[in-house]
């Protein structure tokens, strides 16, 4: 394999947990609803992801409790903020400590203090039959585990589901206008609850696609600030999958650049190396905050009673 296909393998398994954290903040700003827990719950997900695959010998089933416990944290965010109309910064921020928080303290409860870190056994990669014989392509995109197909599927469903269907149609509108959409007969709350939940368990997903996939053991830092980039990155896509992809693609890029380099003993401070991610991200956050287009009614609570919305 040459040197262009590592690094396009690598790039493409670095955007899932950006990509999938991206894609579940926009399903609720969609419906008006800001998170900042992202990294919280991704921490929370790559805990109980970890933990159940570690405990069970099964990874399917750390996925789908790590999808679990971020829908919780997702509703929870849903429910206070629609059926007690809190402020959506302050529960965000107050869910993003409860999860780090409880993050650790059960990973301290299940595996204590050990002299050496415990494993679990990795995803596998699944090769696409045909596809993964084309050459240099074939093995970037088509030679990869399930979560990276997953991602790819969740993707193109969002964006066929948001801007091919009349309940997509029905979704984005409670974001944009809230009191017209109810005078429709829109479900305004049942939306946002929905959705909340439903980008709470991608959050999940991602968090547990970080132990599962890439290091097979979990530590506090795992995330690694990938939940804040998150929200960054849900701007500069303009809250569309498509545009979301495009810029998990070039952050994670960014990620693999600055790994390769250091592996590669360039002649540079490790870090350096590794503030080239944040760096990157501020420079193109200039320039996508001013054509990037924001759903009207994000983070604004919706009161039926009220003449506002």
């Amino acid at each position: 394999m040459n040197e262009f296909a590592v690094l396009a393998q690598l790039t493409v398994v670095a955007m899932v947990p950006y990509l999938l954290a991206s894609l579940g903040t926009m399903l609720g700003g969609l419906a008006g609803v800001f998170s900042v827990s992202q990294e919280g719950v991704m921490l929370l997900g790559a805990s109980v992801g970890f933990l159940i695959s570690y405990g069970t010998g099964s990874t399917a089933l750390g996925i789908l409790l790590a999808a679990g416990v971020g829908a919780v944290f997702g509703f929870a965010l849903g429910w206070a903020t629609t059926v007690l109309r809190l402020d959506q910064f302050v529960v965000g921020l107050a869910l993003f400590f409860a999860a780090t928080g409880l993050a650790g303290l059960l990973y301290r409860i299940v595996i204590g203090q050990t002299a050496s870190t415990p494993l679990v056994d990795t995803l596998p990669r699944v090769e696409i039959p045909l596809l993964s014989d084309i050459p240099l392509l074939g093995t970037a995109l088509f030679s990869h585990n399930v979560l990276v197909y997953l991602a790819a599927l969740v993707t193109v469903g969002l964006w066929f589901y948001l801007y091919r269907t009349r309940s997509g149609l029905n979704l984005r509108s409670v974001g944009e206008n809230p009191k017209a959409a109810d005078s429709l007969g829109i479900p305004v709350a049942r939306t946002r609850l929905w959705t909340t939940t439903a980008g709470g368990a991608l959050m999940g997903v991602a968090g547990a696609f970080l132990p599962l996939v890439y290091t097979g053991t979990f530590t506090e830092g795992i995330v690694g600030g990938r939940g804040w980039l998150a929200i960054a990155l849900t701007f500069f896509g303009g809250w569309r999958p498509q545009y979301i992809a495009a810029g998990a693609l070039f952050f994670a890029t960014m990620d693999v650049v600055a790994l390769r380099a250091e592996v590669s003993g360039i002649d540079i401070p490790s870090q350096v190396l590794l503030v080239i991610p944040y760096v990157a991200t501020l420079v193109v956050m200039v320039f996508a905050f001013r054509w990037a287009r924001v759903p009207e009614f994000l983070g604004r609570n919706y009161d039926r009673e009220s003449r506002t919305g």
